[in-house]
């Protein structure tokens, strides 16, 4: 699961054309991304934003990224494989407890606000959020649908419905609380909804 994770941060980190990325670059970009964000706001990380605070030059930015809604993402997810990494260890039931909690611990902080508003800022100017899904959700949606299924065959998780439902009814769950401000859930609330809804033994 680890190795996946690294991966697709490579693959978000290929250049597209010319010389490969520097991977010092990169991070320095991604981090200057994400903090901006995080403490000016989603308006105020502009691609000269950006530069100036990683200094890098605009055209290796542009370079590497085909749009800013693109730039903001990746920097997301680089920053969610560092504060969420997707369990390695312990059972299928182990692990989807402690990730879900760990989701809902960091919907409760800046982590959330920013998903919140790279998601706003995908719909508002594409009308859709496919290229939030495409970059960053598609992946870990697909890693624990895989491990929600590993659960069901090794008899661990004992809810007979189709994984990619029962991952939506928890993580769903989870984010629709959070953007209508309904009281969030706690990350043992979080634990509890795995085992309520996956029916863990």
């Amino acid at each position: 699961m680890a190795k996946g994770t690294k991966e697709a941060e490579d693959d978000a980190a290929t250049s597209r054309r010319g010389r490969p990325r520097s991977a010092e670059t990169t991070n320095a970009i991604l981090q200057s991304a994400y903090s901006l964000m995080a403490t000016a706001g989603l308006a105020a990380t502009s691609i000269d934003a950006v530069a100036r605070h990683s200094n890098v030059s605009k055209m290796t930015i542009y370079k590497w990224w085909p749009s800013r809604e693109a730039l903001l993402i990746d920097a997301f997810l680089h920053h969610a494989s560092l504060m969420l990494p997707l369990p390695d260890t312990g059972t299928p039931a182990e692990r989807l407890r402690s990730h879900a909690a760990a989701y809902a611990k960091a919907l409760l902080g800046e982590f959330g606000k920013v998903q919140l508003a790279v998601i706003s800022e995908c719909i508002s100017n594409t009308g859709s959020a496919e290229i939030f899904y495409a970059r960053y959700l598609s992946y870990r949606r697909t890693a624990l649908v895989d491990l929600i299924a590993a659960g069901q065959n090794d008899g661990s998780v004992g809810a007979p419905g189709k994984p990619e439902d029962l991952y939506d009814a928890i993580y769903g769950s989870l984010f629709y609380r959070y953007i209508f401000g309904i009281k969030p859930i706690s990350p043992a609330q979080a634990r509890n909804l795995v085992d309520t809804l996956l029916a863990i033994r």
